[in-house]
């Protein structure tokens, strides 16, 4: 055994030793950082031979506390610690050096304390005859220890000797820390990286947004859309899956975006894609993304409305339109979240809330086969039923004037009053097109207007007459033709002032009786 090791080094050890550590320090401090960690340990190797012990171990405290084996250096026979975290039950030895104490065991019988459970059972497996671990300090703040172990017979460790070898534990420790600190300066480039990459992409799909609607607070006298407010209100502050259901121009896409601006996504911009107004042939690569060269003309990579959703919502307007082929891969985003880009094989994981709207019955299309049914459970998870504007007819007046001053604004055009039969007709109006039809017509007649009262024209303020073809064929043939146009035209309302009843000048008890006769049903 080198004197060194017992506490009477000579002049020529304590020499040698110094020159070792002036040489250490050297190399750690130009080792590349990829070589850090491979360095320490022959450094370990060679500190271990020159003090003559059977081991010695390097370890690392991580964030949750725990003290990590980075490396072990072991002579012939004995086992090097395993690299990795310590066990738990070695929590007394764990918690004195994380809080600065130098552990000096030289007869572990008689120095571990009887709380020590875990540690006498590991000595009494390994038959450790003396033990050395030093704190290591960077800037004040523990960041690690190193350890030297005696397994053949009992040791000294002289208080020199600790203080030489605490200098070579700071010296790794240090080299440890520089290269920490450079993983997180790497960690932060990359996160900057994708933050620019994100910011880029959102720029990107706001220059070629045609126009954003914002909602007008949702205000309503309505009972009907009220309740569908209250739902949108409880619906917003989780993340579930939303299926929006009603007739084209009802307002789907602008209580998408209630939902989102009343989201704990709100922050983000919500991504707007339209399944029906994409061609098949593109839908994929504008939802997933694509990578250069995926098909002809795709000359550069580019990503899809998921990964700009990221972290935010994407509101799939017509869903009931996705091309069958492509739902299995709309169905394992809304599963697992994840997805490739076509043409790639790198599976891109993203956290988009899923907001959809249909005008379509999706229980029909299942039955159809056009529409997965596993995907149509998915999007089903809270549906809201948005009622068409002829059910809401107490909200038109408001409406009204919502779209009134908007266009008084835009067209330079103040409005002080609106005609009051222009109000009426709006009143008794069926509007097939909900409030997008509203909202042209408000258009067309501000365009038209020239004063500050407000006439408004409609076209088809009264119901179409019924136009029937009668030829060869029975009676009950021409009185399904005509209770079916009547019906149709109406949307399938039979009573009130705008319903089939009231067109076709019957009563609506005996226009029901005779549609259950005829067997009439809404066409799908």
């Amino acid at each position: 055994m080198p004197s060194a090791a017992s506490g009477n080094p000579s002049v020529e050890e304590l020499l040698a030793f110094e020159r070792m550590l002036v040489d250490l320090s050297a190399r750690m401090a130009n080792v590349p950082v990829d070589r850090v960690e491979a360095e320490v340990q022959i450094a370990q190797g060679a500190l271990q031979q020159f003090l003559g012990f059977d081991r010695s171990t390097f370890a690392e405290f991580k964030d949750d506390g725990s003290l990590a084996v980075l490396s072990s250096t072991a002579l012939e026979g004995i086992d090097a610690t395993p690299p990795g975290p310590l066990p738990a039950k070695l929590g007394w030895f764990i918690a004195k050096l994380r809080a600065g104490e130098t552990l000096i065991i030289q007869d572990p019988a008689e120095d571990l304390p009887p709380e020590a459970v875990g540690e006498a059972e590991y000595v009494q497996r390994t038959g450790l005859r003396s033990h050395l671990s030093i704190p290591l300090r960077v800037g004040g703040r523990v960041v690690g220890a190193i350890a030297f172990s005696a397994f053949r017979e009992t040791r000294n460790w002289p208080d020199d000797l600790i203080a030489r070898v605490k200098l070579v534990g700071e010296v790794f420790a240090h080299a440890i820390a520089r290269k920490r600190e450079h993983e997180k300066l790497l960690a932060a480039m990359v996160e900057i990286g994708l933050l620019k990459d994100r910011l880029e992409r959102e720029n990107s799909y706001l220059k070629q947004a045609v126009q954003v609607m914002l909602p007008q607070g949702l205000t309503s006298r309505s009972p009907r859309f009220l309740s569908v407010v209250e739902e949108i209100k409880q619906v917003a502050q989780t993340s579930s899956t939303v299926l929006l259901l009603g007739e084209t121009g009802s307002g789907k896409e602008v209580l998408a975006q209630a939902i989102h601006d009343a989201s704990a996504q709100r922050g983000r911009t919500m991504v707007k894609v339209n399944c029906a107004a994409l061609p098949a042939s593109l839908i994929e690569s504008e939802l997933f993304g694509r990578e250069k060269g995926a098909f002809t003309g795709a000359l550069a990579r580019q990503a899809g409305r998921f990964e700009i959703a990221d972290g935010s919502t994407i509101f799939l307007d017509e869903v009931g339109e996705l091309p069958l082929e492509l739902q299995p891969k709309l169905l394992r985003v809304l599963q697992e979240g994840e997805f490739e880009r076509l043409g790639g094989s790198k599976t891109i994981k993203v956290d988009a809330r899923v907001i959809a709207a249909t005008n379509r019955s999706l229980e029909q299309a299942v039955k159809e086969g056009k529409f997965r049914e596993d995907l149509f459970y998915r999007l089903n998870v809270f549906p809201i039923e948005v009622p068409p504007l002829r059910e809401r007819r107490d909200d038109i007046p408001f409406l009204t004037w919502t779209f009134v001053k908007e266009f008084g604004n835009s067209m330079g055009k103040p409005i002080e009053e609106i005609a009051e039969e222009s109000m009426s007709a709006l009143r008794d109006y069926h509007w097939p097109g909900n409030i997008r039809e509203l909202r042209n017509v408000i258009e067309r007649a501000m365009i038209l207007s020239h004063g500050p009262k407000l006439y408004i024209k409609l076209s088809n303020a009264t119901l179409r007459p019924v136009a029937v073809k009668i030829t060869a064929g029975s009676l009950d043939e021409a009185e399904l033709t005509i209770i079916r146009q009547a019906v149709e035209q109406c949307n399938w309302r039979i009573r009130g002032a705008n319903g089939a009843a009231a067109l076709l000048k019957m009563k609506p008890t005996t226009l029901e009786s005779r549609i259950k006769r005829l067997g009439l049903a809404p066409r799908r």
